[in-house]
């Protein structure tokens, strides 16, 4: 498989899986392995600097989707007055503090997670299934986030740094059993990782762990447009199926591709 190849295929999984809640770092890890174990060369070798293209591209479609939001955290933010557009912004703030500090914290140990542990992928992935099989369960209610919840939310988008698990998927359905609204739980879960993207792009950047010198960019743009066009899909699509009670269908979808990838790594 070329390059250009690879990356549009890994660019349409992350735009895919970053909304749906099926899990984009399990998915990016699978596909993978699957390509190294047969024996593809097509992938880019500046692997770190394509997931960070690629997670870049649907935080930016993120963005234009819930653009009208996003001017209301910043206006709230610079206001500083105790008003609904503040104290929102306030709790995306909150539900980001969790993950920060395990990204931070314990960065050499997730990052030794990653890199081919496809039995710890399809075990999460299970898990995820589990979650969502619940979650759809639960009776929908029109009640917004409160500050203590964005707080547990946050602490679920801290464990869904795991590979395997669904980070909207353990976003929202922590909402949707909280007694979250189904809409405001997927549009509070879609925004409250943005900025976490781009201060871990930054980290990155600044730390010098994303070398550029010798990147072969056709396969970065590719894949960034890839993304970007499937993540603005996926995005609307993933808010009209939560608000129709539809995530027991991805719960099975996450039992699938979990099992097969128990199986895969016995072979």
């Amino acid at each position: 498989m070329s390059s250009i190849l690879a990356a549009i295929l890994l660019g349409i999984i992350q735009g895919l899986t970053e909304f749906l809640p099926v899990s984009s770092s399990g998915h990016l890890e699978i596909t993978t392995f699957i390509l190294e174990r047969f024996g593809s060369q097509g992938l880019p070798e500046e692997n770190i600097l394509m997931t960070v293209v690629l997670h870049a591209a649907t935080a930016l479609s993120t963005l234009f989707i819930f653009r009208d939001e996003v001017a209301q955290i910043f206006k709230g933010l610079l206001q500083f007055k105790w008003n609904e557009e503040f104290r929102f912004s306030l709790k995306i703030v909150i539900s980001m503090i969790p993950a920060a500090l395990v990204g931070v914290l314990f960065e050499e140990q997730i990052d030794a997670l990653f890199g081919g542990r496809i039995l710890l992928v399809g075990s999460m992935l299970i898990i995820t299934g589990l979650l969502l099989f619940i979650a759809d369960k639960a009776k929908n209610t029109t009640k917004s986030v409160n500050f203590s919840q964005s707080l547990i939310i946050g602490i679920a988008q801290a464990i869904a740094i795991l590979p395997g698990i669904s980070r909207s998927g353990a976003t929202i359905s922590t909402s949707v059993l909280l007694g979250i609204d189904r809409e405001k739980a997927a549009r509070f879960s879609f925004l409250m990782v943005v900025p976490l993207i781009f201060g871990k792009m930054a980290k990155d950047i600044l730390n010098g762990e994303i070398a550029t010198e010798s990147a072969s960019f056709i396969p970065l743009i590719v894949g960034f447009i890839a993304a970007f066009l499937t993540g603005l899909i996926a995005c609307k699509w993933m808010i009209s199926l939560v608000k129709k009670s539809q995530l027991k269908y991805f719960s099975y979808y996450c039992f699938s591709i979990g099992l097969i990838a128990i199986l895969f790594t016995s072979l």
